[in-house]
């Protein structure tokens, strides 16, 4: 599933068409992604209006056009944005697209559908918008307010926790393996037994991965360094770039993880 960083990359790929006016929509109404969403009041609004700004958040993005609209996009497990030519078809798995007067189309696809499109024509932010909980990289997501989350889930796995979004939103498997072999914590240990110490440097490489993965991956989805536990962390066989010794896959928190049993206490 596509995390904090695949999620800003996505959103880059339609902003070549940002101050461009909407002239036609083409949409699959009766999939899944649009569960919820009045399809016929999209259309109606959309055509005419002018792409005006764009936000990643967490796992989510939000695009808007002219003063009131609001389109919501969460890619689940395959869900892309890309732009097509005025002369390309929608592919099989296109749900949205969006035909632009520079004549670019910008295309949502989806081939699996567990993401979604939401929808508010207001003036103000929709709920689902204005309901999103501090940014990772933001001054509002504090050491305390991750010690408090972790302080009220002592029986709870550490790789679980990191991937509750309502607290991490955008920490997804890789990040959270990621942050755990850098921060050297198992992935398996209850967040009771991780001491002040050790949460002061859970905190910072929460931050520094997040921070790092923007900046390699959510600018043009450039390929991590092999000093990363990123590249060695997807098969079976792959070996800590810390210590040279083998990395350990197993499941944890209902997800499959990788760690270092050398490196990780």
């Amino acid at each position: 599933m596509p995390e904090l960083a695949e999620v800003e990359y996505y959103r880059k790929q339609w902003l070549p068409a940002y101050g461009q006016t909407v002239i036609g929509i083409y949409l699959n109404a009766g999939k899944r992604v649009f569960r919820g969403v009045d399809t016929n009041a999209l259309q109606r609004d959309l055509v005419g209006q002018l792409f005006t700004g764009s936000e990643a958040h967490g796992k989510q993005m939000c695009f808007r056009f002219g003063p009131n609209i609001w389109l919501g996009v969460h890619l689940g497990m395959t869900g892309k944005m890309t732009i097509l030519s005025s002369l390309e078809s929608p592919r099989k798995h296109d749900h949205l697209v969006l035909r632009m007067g520079d004549e670019r189309q910008l295309v949502f696809s989806d081939p699996r559908m567990f993401g979604r499109i939401l929808y508010a024509y207001s003036k103000r932010e929709p709920a689902w918008w204005a309901l999103r909980p501090p940014s990772i990289l933001s001054a509002e997501f504090t050491f305390e307010r991750m010690h408090h989350f972790l302080d009220r889930r002592t029986k709870s796995p550490i790789k679980a926790v990191l991937l509750m979004q309502e607290t991490f939103p955008g920490i997804g498997n890789w990040m959270a393996d990621e942050i755990l072999w850098r921060s050297r914590i198992l992935p398996s240990k209850r967040c009771g037994a991780i001491g002040l110490r050790a949460r002061r440097e859970l905190y910072a490489c929460t931050r520094q991965v997040c921070e790092d993965a923007m900046r390699v991956i959510g600018t043009d989805w450039g390929t991590p360094p092999n000093d990363w536990l990123f590249n060695h962390r997807w098969k079976d066989g792959g070996h800590c770039p810390q210590t040279g010794k083998s990395l350990k896959r197993a499941q944890v928190g209902g997800r499959t993880t990788c760690w270092s049993p050398a490196w990780q206490r």
